[in-house]
């Protein structure tokens, strides 16, 4: 199941939002704009703020109350890194972003436990047979994660 493209970084925000309405959570935003800003630019050249194909870039740093801790950087290259809990899941394509959120607050999202190799991963299914899964390092199980290990 293809999640609907979300076409910029502000399109990415307004869905966060309406998650956040949705679920009764406190959220807010720090924009970045302009390549002299970004975090990522490779593109633009020193001191410029325009990409050399004249976009203005943007990205924003998203924070969401509410158990578990939720924050994501919406980086303007389509994708995103998304922390739950200290647990950071890079490369999330911008359009999932709203799918991820949802399926860890929508109670979807869980810890699963190997004997070998021995550990704890943190799981967040979306639609359509995508999963993203992280190593919990040792210790670093929180409240949250332990009422939702499987």
């Amino acid at each position: 199941m293809a999640h609907p493209h979300l076409p910029s970084t502000e399109a990415a925000v307004v869905a966060l939002r309406d998650i956040a309405r949705e679920f009764g959570l406190e959220m807010s935003v720090t924009d970045d704009i302009g390549a002299d800003q970004t975090s990522r630019r490779t593109s633009a050249g020193a001191f410029s703020v325009l990409d050399t194909d004249g976009s203005l870039p943007h990205e924003a740093f998203v924070e969401l109350g509410g158990s578990p801790s939720v924050d994501v950087q919406i980086y303007p290259e389509d994708d995103a890194r998304i922390t739950v809990d200290g647990i950071e899941f890079a490369d999330v394509p911008r359009d999932a972003v709203p799918a991820f959120v949802r399926s860890v607050h929508g109670g979807l999202a869980h810890v699963k436990g190997r004997l070998f190799p021995p550990g704890w991963w943190l799981v967040v299914p979306l639609p359509g047979d995508e999963t993203y899964k992280e190593l919990v390092p040792g210790g670093a199980r929180t409240p949250w994660m332990n009422s939702r290990t499987r």
